[in-house]
């Protein structure tokens, strides 16, 4: 991913591939290559895909919120731009994607969620571990994931690394909190957007009656489930992740 990323301004991002641009957008503990084999994918199936990083522990505090960083989202499509984007999303990223499309419902031509938040916040607020105890830190990244074993080293001392700093901590909660008051079960009837949803059967972050509620709530979607998938699908069964979506681009001419 690395070769990938761009620094230009305020904004750092990965850029690949050419044709009709997908914006992805991580989640509050994920990281730009956690969509590395979607990137990879999609970018040479005749797309231009770009991952830009989210400035969760950088924004002054009082702004730390869905609501600035969906701004920052619509700054970043206007420098590069960009028109009738595809936005994928992921936990806090699907949320971000689902606050840009109510706030500027013409500039996005398609949607895509995969363990968004935006309807069910309780495991966002409660979830954080403790600071300074790596075995609970352990524990709760696997639980992200149906196969524990995807909570690589590298991955728990990143999420290590942000609850044991007090600036991106106290921006994570703030996060957090504001996830809670920024519910979007009210503006979803009024997201016309075709929308592919993506679920993990086995996701307990936002389990599968989210993605159901999801379904319901949102005019023009379809819902796909791949089972022994937990919170984040692109991560865990990549390979069927992009087969679902690839197939639902087709199918809806996207």
């Amino acid at each position: 991913m690395t070769e990938y990323l761009k620094k230009e301004g305020k904004f750092t991002y990965a850029e690949a591939g050419e044709g009709k641009p997908i914006i992805v957008l991580h989640g509050l503990m994920g990281a730009l290559s956690n969509f590395d084999a979607t990137f990879q994918y999609f970018s040479e199936k005749g797309y231009k895909v770009f991952i830009p990083e989210l400035p969760l522990y950088t924004l002054p505090l009082l702004k730390t919120n869905v609501k600035n960083l969906a701004n920052f989202l619509h700054e970043f499509i206007a420098y590069k731009n960009l028109k009738d984007v595809i936005l994928l999303g992921n936990s806090l990223g699907g949320h971000i994607a689902l606050y840009y499309i109510k706030q500027y419902p013409e500039e996005a031509a398609a949607l895509v969620l995969t363990g968004s938040s935006g309807l069910y916040e309780n495991s966002m607020g409660n979830n954080y571990p403790r600071r300074g105890d790596k075995d609970f830190v352990r524990n709760k990244t696997r639980d992200v994931f149906y196969d524990p074993n995807i909570a690589t080293d590298e991955l728990v001392d990143q999420v290590y690394e942000v609850i044991n700093d007090r600036n991106s901590l106290v921006r994570t909660l703030a996060i957090a909190k504001s996830a809670v008051r920024h519910n979007m079960a009210n503006d979803l009837p009024n997201l016309k957007q075709p929308t592919c949803l993506i679920w993990g059967k086995q996701d307990t972050v936002t389990p599968p009656e989210v993605a159901e509620d999801f379904h319901k709530l949102l005019p023009d979607s379809d819902l796909f489930w791949i089972d022994k998938c937990g919170h984040a699908a692109m991560m865990e069964t990549p390979e069927e992740f992009n087969e679902i979506l690839e197939n639902w681009f087709k199918s809806r001419n996207i």
